[in-house]
């Protein structure tokens, strides 16, 4: 009567499903790992078995007005001895090519309720896995050794052994342990956090992606957040710069090479 289309009276606008469920997955991983960029994100898509483009994940992406978390500059923990040998800097135009070529070590701050703690780890730089850490409310020489032997007893030895100039690595018996075993001891030069940046990024990822996201209320309630946030990073994180592929995956990868180059030669 009026000259309307009857169909246009129930008209529903159609949703388009598969945008819809590629945005769900976007924003799922966005939540789980706030720090992960485009690249990342599109990563653990291609993994969930999620088939879409880079520049699609980029432009859903900015539909959902998602952004990373910035990462936060790492606080020195740094209080070097005078009296203590100084060792120099041995990882400068160093080609790092297999796993237990290099591991390196550093001491951070974790704010708990009450006070700060400290938190101790040990990376091995060319598979960026995380191979021990301890958590202390003092940050001293056996915080530092703890850590040492449990991943000397957990793994190969390395050949090289990076610190800062920090009097817990400066002491005699941190030195004494890794020469006794032939290990090379390398320090960053004072000042110098670019030395250890390995072990840096990894402070980094760790405080941005989990650490900074809670509050903890005790030592033991931190320490099992820590234990599954390095669970996940060395098994399931992306890293970009081992061509999107997980830490410890790259770490046994090489570890069997070498030891078919051995068996071999």
């Amino acid at each position: 009567l009026l000259g309307i289309n009857r169909s246009g009276l129930y008209y529903k606008p159609r949703v388009n499903h598969a945008k819809q469920t590629i945005k769900n997955h976007i924003t799922k991983a966005f939540e789980q790992i706030p720090i992960y960029g485009e690249k990342k994100v599109h990563q653990q898509l291609l993994e969930d078995g999620v088939k879409v483009s880079l520049n699609t994940v980029a432009r859903y992406r900015k539909e959902l007005g998602l952004q990373a978390v910035l990462a936060v500059k790492q606080v020195n923990t740094t209080i070097p001895i005078k009296e203590h040998k100084k060792y120099t800097y041995k990882l400068r135009g160093l080609n790092i090519s297999h796993a237990n070529h290099v591991w390196s070590t550093d001491i951070t701050y974790i704010k708990i309720a009450g006070g700060m703690v400290y938190m101790a780890a040990i990376i091995d730089w060319h598979s960026k896995a995380l191979l021990s850490y301890k958590i202390s409310n003092t940050m001293d020489s056996q915080l530092v050794m703890s850590v040492l032997n449990d991943a000397l007893e957990k793994y190969p030895h390395p050949e090289i052994f990076n610190t800062d100039q920090g009097s817990q690595y400066t002491s005699e018996i941190h030195t004494q342990r890794l020469k006794n075993l032939g290990i090379t001891i390398s320090m960053d030069g004072k000042g110098r956090a670019t030395g250890n940046i390995c072990i840096e990024c990894f402070w980094r990822s760790a405080k941005c992606e989990r650490i900074y996201l809670n509050e903890y209320q005790s030592i033991n309630e931190l320490t099992a957040d820590v234990d599954d946030y390095i669970e996940f990073y060395n098994y399931k994180r992306f890293h970009e710069t081992l061509d999107y592929k997980k830490p410890m995956d790259v770490y046994q990868e090489s570890i069997k090479l070498n030891q078919e180059k051995k068996r071999i030669a």
